[in-house]
């Protein structure tokens, strides 16, 4: 039997960070934002249950508006930058940032550049051609026959389409050794709207990369170790408009409603139950639960809806308090910290794990991980 063995994961985020509070003053200092959004301004902020986020953009670190750099040098923040502007600053940014945790989930994985077969990338916040694929083939040393696969406009539950298709690879190709990497720049697309929707949107997003290796493995050369079984996709009937990512003229814009949490909640046991109940695993054999901390009331409406522990969530709400909502990658940044806590214990890989996010769709996307 053949195993699709997740051999390590890597993470990162652009330089610049800034905590909730700081990230709250800049918005407050806003000219076009109306009063009753700068009022709540304090209160969502602080109830959003985010320390700190990261970003591509300096102009976020700065207190006074001559020092911008990417947008005007008025706080109107008007003319906004244009989405090629913001496209542009993506390139520059994203392409480093992909190749340093891709190049560190391949050194953490043993995997030599030479041995890699296939690359998978995934993003939503930019697009150029040739592709972040074709750059970490460059900038990472992989044969020119490497295989490439871009994953674009999925949003948050991107890396399980990733994992799907690199499972795919690994059960079809007996040396497969796959790289996925999930690069986004939500903060590039920033956008002064006079809406609480919008307000909340910026109060949640934030910028990071996530690595991961996967690799083909026989049963004796898996045993002890973490390996994907799994995946499934679940797609509401009635909630296309919950969340949706258009591109405008000044960036990519998002939209969520407040019924996401409670859409989230109504699907959650009946696709748990449809991906476990194959596999003869139930919910009380899982070591983990690895939710997308999409934000505060998906992870505590999941858990209330699942009956979970704090415990059971406490890495997904400590990724949320530490990076906030970075889409894709966010779930592998989960996945990293149970993975690292369980190593510092008796070292041995959990017996079960489940991981999940959600996304436009509304869709639910997931895997199933288990020790071989």
């Amino acid at each position: 039997m053949t195993y699709t063995v997740l051999d390590a994961i890597a993470t990162g985020n652009p330089p610049l960070r800034r905590t909730q509070e700081e990230a709250a003053e800049f918005m407050s200092s806003i000219e076009t934002l109306p009063d009753a959004l700068q009022s709540r301004l304090p209160a969502l902020y602080r109830g959003s249950s985010i320390d700190s986020r990261y970003t591509c953009v300096d102009d976020y670190g700065k207190d006074s508006a001559d020092e911008f750099t990417f947008f005007p040098k008025t706080w109107t923040l008007e003319p906004a930058p244009t989405t090629e502007e913001r496209n542009e600053h993506y390139r520059a940014s994203a392409v480093p940032l992909a190749e340093d945790v891709g190049g560190r989930a391949l050194e953490q994985a043993g995997v030599e550049a030479k041995d890699v077969t296939h690359v998978i990338a995934v993003s939503c916040t930019g697009f150029f051609a040739p592709g972040l694929d074709v750059e970490l083939v460059k900038r990472l040393g992989l044969p020119p026959t490497t295989q490439r696969t871009f994953i674009g406009f999925m949003g948050c539950y991107a890396a399980f389409n990733a994992m799907r298709v690199a499972h795919g690879f690994c059960q079809s190709q007996s040396d497969a050794r796959v790289l996925v990497v999930c690069t986004e720049l939500c903060t590039l697309h920033f956008q002064i709207e006079e809406s609480l929707e919008s307000v909340i949107v910026n109060s949640l997003f934030s910028d990071g990369a996530a690595a991961a290796v996967f690799s083909s493995r026989s049963e004796e050369e898996a045993n002890g170790r973490l390996a994907y079984i799994d995946g499934r996709c679940h797609l509401d009937d009635d909630s296309m408009e919950d969340m949706t990512w258009a591109i405008g003229d000044t960036g990519f814009k998002m939209g969520l409603s407040s019924r996401v949490p409670d859409v989230v909640g109504e699907n959650l046991p009946g696709y748990v139950d449809n991906l476990l109940s194959p596999h003869d695993v139930g919910p009380d054999d899982l070591d983990f639960w690895a939710i997308h901390p999409g934000g505060r009331r998906i992870v505590e409406g999941a858990q209330d809806t699942l009956g979970l522990s704090d415990a059971d969530v406490a890495d997904s709400l400590a990724i949320l308090r530490q990076y906030g909502n970075m889409s894709s990658p966010t779930i592998l940044f989960v996945l990293k910290r149970i993975l690292d806590r369980q190593a510092e214990g008796d070292g041995a890989p959990p017996a079960h794990g489940l991981a999940m996010a959600f996304g436009p769709g509304l869709t639910i996307e997931g895997a199933l991980f288990q020790r071989v």
